[in-house]
């Protein structure tokens, strides 16, 4: 990237809103009124719609599971497909990214995500269902491209690393009040609307408005990297993924099938061969020359162990609270209204963790937190595994697991973009949600096999050693990905990079 693409003094003082109360303010140099004007004060329009998606249905995922006629255990395989489709979609809109303009693939992705939450509404199926709400995972590539607009902006300020750092921090931070808003929007949306219908178009309009914000307010940078798109890397890891998540589906309809076995090996050997490919690839989809950098790989392994917890998991949180203990003898039986409020509990702590980035990097540096964000997930999620006969004790653990899931979903993406190459900014921020995706979608198709093993019969809860089973496996891998993150070099994060 060049800077001398943006050094408009004007364009410089409006990197960020008033909303930049919330810390970035002095990161990025004292911003005025005029800043209400600058991108990040438009894409926190967007990621608030963002929050939103991410919250507003999980309250609603037994509703959504009774109206379709399946199982709670099924209502996972509608998060694993959306990741699924995400992870091949987000390389492939972050590279367009960088080589044909992050504003015009933002809005792409705003595009086809209004399209498909729109459909939500009028799905009648559990197939058509699926399909449109896979589709919907697009959003996953909004804050890859926002990250790097606000990246190239910044490369002019006299500390571009603390100044993306503070940017990301800003749109985090609108994100988890999007998911706060949504959660305890999404529990009586149903109720003040008068049908399920109803409440599944709200989210549909909220992101048109943010397409029209960014179509309105975000001026393109005029910045192009060399390259093109690797097509064939698409389709390798496109089918790599289809076949896996078939494979998992086969499992979990006839366990221990030697058919569903066999077409897991065969989607592993799919996912190395895309590997093979894509390291004689001169301009590939997934740079693994890049990913195999000692400052690269641990985030990277970190992002994608993360996704187990904070993606894979919302839906067993979900089902397990609103599971009747006087009928199966565990859950919480709480309403759709109180799992609001769990919910909204939960991400108003991953809010706090991502607004307490800023200062806690700035005294411990960026490795440590880092580090410490990913301890503190697993502790909260481990802390589930013996504590969860109450709602104080869930509400606790959740707390603790959103705190530190509030500051990787803030500094993953950040720390990625800090250790980028020059116009690798989209793919290299985009990697860790890539990452995260694929953790989140694996765990979620594993977790669905984990809750229908052993449920009660001739009912729709999930079994409660697959509960447990997914409070161990998100503390676990939480804990691995601390473990990663010990290796990453110290001078990939120089001292003044972290103020």
């Amino acid at each position: 990237m060049h800077p001398s693409h943006d050094r408009d003094p004007a364009r410089q003082d409006v990197l960020v809103s008033g909303v930049g109360g919330v810390g970035a303010r002095g990161a990025l140099g004292g911003v005025g009124a005029r800043g209400a004007l600058g991108v990040v004060g438009v894409l926190v329009v967007v990621e608030f719609a963002s929050g939103v998606l991410q919250g507003y249905y999980v309250p609603q995922l037994t509703d959504i599971a009774r109206a379709l006629d399946i199982a709670d255990a099924d209502v996972n395989w509608l998060e694993g497909g959306q990741l699924a489709l995400s992870v091949v979609a987000l390389p492939i809109l972050a590279k367009l990214g960088d080589l044909v303009g992050h504003r015009r693939m933002l809005l792409v992705a705003l595009a086809v995500t209004a399209v498909a939450s729109l459909g939500l509404a009028f799905a009648t199926t559990f197939p058509v269902f699926l399909t449109l709400w896979a589709v919907q995972g697009v959003y996953g590539a909004w804050l890859p491209l926002e990250i790097a607009l606000i990246a190239h902006r910044a490369r002019t300020r006299e500390d571009p690393q603390a100044t993306t750092r503070a940017g990301a921090g800003v749109v985090v931070a609108a994100l988890e009040a999007g998911a706060i808003a949504g959660a305890l929007a999404g529990g009586s949306a149903q109720a003040l609307l008068g049908s399920l219908r109803a409440a599944l178009l709200v989210p549909g309009v909220l992101v048109v408005v943010a397409l029209l914000a960014v179509l309105i307010g975000v001026r393109s940078t005029g910045e192009r990297a060399p390259g093109r798109l690797d097509g064939r890397g698409a389709v390798l890891l496109g089918s790599a993924l289809a076949v896996l998540t078939g494979a998992l589906s086969l499992l979990r309809l006839q366990p221990g099938s030697g058919l569903g076995w066999g077409v897991l090996l065969l989607g592993l050997v799919l996912l190395a061969v895309f590997v093979l490919v894509e390291r004689r690839v001169d301009d590939p989809l997934i740079d693994m020359r890049v990913l195999a950098r000692p400052a690269v790989w641990p985030i990277q392994l970190a992002a994608l162990l993360f996704g187990v917890s904070v993606l894979g998991a919302q839906g067993p949180l979900s089902t397990f609270v609103r599971t009747d203990p006087a009928a199966v003898g565990y859950g919480l039986g709480l309403s759709s209204g109180m799992l609001s409020v769990v919910i909204g509990a939960y991400v108003l702590a991953l809010l706090v963790g991502a607004l307490l980035l800023g200062p806690v990097s700035r005294l411990a540096g960026t490795l440590p937190t880092l580090i410490a964000g990913s301890t503190i997930v697993a502790v909260g999620y481990l802390a589930l595994v013996p504590f969860h006969a109450s709602l104080a004790e869930v509400l606790v653990a959740m707390v603790i697991a959103g705190l530190g899931s509030g500051t990787l979903v803030a500094a993953l993406p950040a720390a990625a973009a800090a250790v980028a190459p020059a116009g690798r900014t989209a793919v290299a921020t985009g990697l860790t949600n890539t990452g995260k995706s694929l953790g989140g979608a694996f765990a979620s198709c594993g977790f669905a096999i984990a809750l229908a093993t052993g449920a009660p019969a001739g009912g729709t809860a999930g079994s409660y050693a697959g509960y447990l089973t997914v409070w161990a496996v998100c503390g676990g891998t939480a804990l691995v990905g601390a473990v990663a993150l010990l290796v990453v070099p110290a001078a990939a994060f120089p001292k003044r990079a972290a103020a």
